[in-house]
């Protein structure tokens, strides 16, 4: 929840409404679908209702934000078992932020994450310093590489968790307008430091999307790399089609996923030879280029630290509405 002046101006939104500066106002962002899968991009300010903790609340400010600047995030995994698939990567990266990315008005950033995790590239409007950093990512060598962030791990592994509090608490907690991190990993996380629950709520209290891609190496089975790395081991050096997912105790890769997406108001995908990763970055450009942006001040200030659930929904109930599904108070 933050402190800003918005002014509506779209020509859907109705009366213009104007927030002064120091108002505390709830932002949420939404992608609105139909029962076929197709999002809906026509719907104005009257069409939505907003409830928080089941009180109904005024929305004061909408926006459809085909324009409105965007801050995003590349997570990628570069641990042992994204080898085989870590050039469809950096393929589907160059040209998704390509697509997506208007330089002078938009900024991303990328992070890798193995036994360490690194800001790789700061924030920057340049596809060509992106795209460079994301051409020098390697598959981390045994040991770790000693990256910024979180610093070495104790144990060795793939720190997924704390990459997602790094970029949300860190860089994403500093910016306004649109903000989204894409996370590429298997989701198999053995050695962050922060709890999968930490690293939503940092994502929730900065207002961050989280997008993530279930995308594993269907071929990787019971690599030494894994054992000499301290890490987790798959199979038992019997080969297998599938691989077995290793279970934690927030459940598999896929699980865990899914969670950060749905708490978090992101979308989760899966790669497979149906969906390609360059078919899932173009349903998240066209996602990304046609959401809502609603803003309300609650009728009671929320304590810091309490948790406020939302639910957003739409006048049309065969709809389908994605966004957060609550936000922290904070000074």
């Amino acid at each position: 929840m933050g402190a800003l002046a918005v002014q509506a101006q779209d020509p859907g939104a109705g009366p213009s409404t104007t927030l002064k500066t120091g108002v505390k106002v709830v932002n949420v962002i939404a992608t609105v679908r139909d029962k076929k899968g197709q999002i809906v991009k026509t719907l104005v300010q009257d069409d939505f209702s907003i409830d928080e903790d089941g009180r109904p609340q005024t929305i004061r400010y909408f926006m459809r934000e085909s324009d409105l600047e965007l801050t995003l995030g590349l997570l990628i995994d570069t641990s042992g078992s994204q080898r085989r698939v870590i050039g469809e990567e950096r393929s589907a990266s160059y040209r998704f932020l390509d697509q997506v990315l208007r330089e002078e008005k938009d900024f991303a950033f990328v992070i890798r994450f193995d036994q360490d995790v690194e800001l790789v590239v700061d924030l920057t409007s340049s596809r060509k310093t992106l795209e460079k950093g994301i051409y020098n990512l390697q598959v981390a060598p045994i040991g770790g590489s000693g990256g910024r962030g979180s610093g070495p791990r104790r144990g060795g592994g793939t720190a997924l968790y704390d990459s997602v509090l790094l970029a949300s608490e860190d860089v994403m907690g500093h910016q306004h307008g649109r903000k989204a991190v894409i996370v590429m990993s298997d989701g198999e996380d053995c050695g962050s430091e922060v709890s999968l629950n930490r690293a939503i709520d940092a994502a929730q209290k900065s207002d961050t999307l989280v997008y993530s891609i279930l995308f594993e190496d269907n071929e990787q089975v019971a690599a030494p790399y894994y054992g000499g790395m301290g890490g987790r081991r798959r199979g038992g050096g019997i080969p297998r089609y599938p691989p077995q997912r290793q279970v934690g105790p927030d459940g598999d890769g896929k699980k865990v996923l899914e969670r950060l997406a749905r708490e978090t108001g992101g979308r989760f995908f899966q790669v497979s030879r149906k969906l390609p990763l360059s078919a899932i970055f173009e349903r998240m450009e066209e996602e990304l280029r046609n959401q809502y942006s609603l803003g309300y001040t609650p009728d009671s200030p929320a304590k810091v630290g309490e948790f406020r659930k939302i639910r957003l929904a739409t006048r049309d109930k065969t709809l389908i509405v994605q966004s957060r599904d609550g936000y922290y108070g904070s000074n």
